[in-house]
């Protein structure tokens, strides 16, 4: 499955890749377990369905926006495409991450 996981996160790292700014407060949440269903992966669905990762975004959306505490994502881990997901999906991914750095206060954005 972690085959599965590495290219469920690629591809959602290349999705979203023209949008992305590693270090901002504007964010939008993607479901892993819903984009491993989109891929035709229902043990991803299975087993991360829920989970969220963070799209770091280069601009806020039009949209309702929320503000949410950085320290929510003290366990989160961010890969080379920018994109951050909790720590033990990197480690069980396999994929190069380093520590997520998140803003003291984050900006949730629903499009």
């Amino acid at each position: 499955m972690s085959n599965e996981l590495i290219e469920v996160l690629t591809k959602t790292g290349e999705e979203y890749r023209a949008k992305i700014s590693n270090d901002s407060r504007f964010y939008l949440e993607v479901d892993i377990g819903n984009q491993g269903e989109k891929m035709g992966y229902p043990l991803i669905k299975e087993e991360y369905d829920g989970v969220k990762a963070i799209v770091p975004l280069k601009t806020p959306v039009t949209g309702v926006r929320v503000r949410v505490d950085g320290r929510t994502f003290v366990h989160y881990a961010q890969l080379e495409s920018g994109i951050a997901i909790p720590g033990y999906v990197a480690k069980e991914s396999g994929l190069p991450h380093k520590a997520y750095k998140p803003n003291d206060s984050m900006i949730l954005n629903f499009a």
